[in-house]
């Protein structure tokens, strides 16, 4: 059970291949539908249908995989004022498909690639040699991109809070000091909890007062849905 996505994508396998596959939805994308449930009819040529069985099932099982998981992490936050967000961590080729099934599932989607935003994370502060720099650095290449930075402690928090940044990243941090960053922000930056959040985890976090929860699960470890065509008699 859970949420079905990918309805269109699976469409689409079989448009391309043979403008005569007639595929017809029966239920809605986004939908809630429970086991064994039919999820659409398809009728036309054996050969089209077979060809695309396996690509349509595979976009749908793991497209509907992702939206039942972020559904279930946003129903975890609800009441807070804590959005879910995906990461880059998708399927190599497949991040365009992996993101739209975070968005049907209720989350929101963060960074599509290295154009949308600049993220300054440790291994970047670490080359630049300190924070203050990486973020000049990222300032003089006059992108007009907001600009996020990984706090690692309390302290990158503070000067992340002077240098004007738009949003930080408190990585892996421990609720406590997430409390702490919400305090010390004030509301002058948006503040995004990352590192190892969980299902079990994510209620408590959201509850510090986070603007935003990030999780890489939601796309790296997910588990498809195990959907199959079947011919109908």
């Amino acid at each position: 059970e859970g949420i079905i996505a990918g309805l269109d994508i699976a469409q689409a396998v079989f448009r391309i291949l043979d403008p005569r596959v007639q595929f017809e939805p029966l239920c809605a994308e986004g939908e809630w539908v429970r086991n064994r449930q039919v999820v659409a009819m398809l009728s036309g040529p054996a050969r089209s249908l077979l060809t695309g069985e396996r690509a349509a099932l595979n976009f749908l099982g793991r497209m509907s995989g992702i939206a039942t998981l972020t559904h279930r992490f946003v129903e975890a936050v609800s009441g807070t004022r804590a959005a879910i967000l995906d990461t880059r961590k998708t399927a190599p080729g497949l991040r365009a498909a992996d993101k739209l099934a975070v968005a049907r599932g209720g989350g929101q989607n963060h960074r599509i690639g290295l154009y949308d935003m600049i993220l300054i994370k440790d291994n970047h502060i670490d080359f630049a040699g300190s924070l203050p720099e990486a973020v000049r650095r990222a300032r003089a290449a006059h992108s007009g991109l907001e600009i996020e930075v990984e706090a690692r402690t309390l302290d990158d928090v503070r000067a992340a809070l002077e240098l004007r940044v738009e949003r930080i990243l408190l990585d892996n941090m421990t609720l406590d000091q997430m409390r702490q960053a919400v305090e010390l922000a004030a509301g002058r930056a948006k503040l995004e909890a990352s590192g190892n959040v969980t299902l079990e985890t994510v209620r408590a976090i959201a509850e510090t007062g986070v603007d935003f929860i990030s999780s890489g699960a939601l796309t790296h470890s997910v588990r498809n849905f195990d959907l199959s065509l079947d011919y109908l008699k």
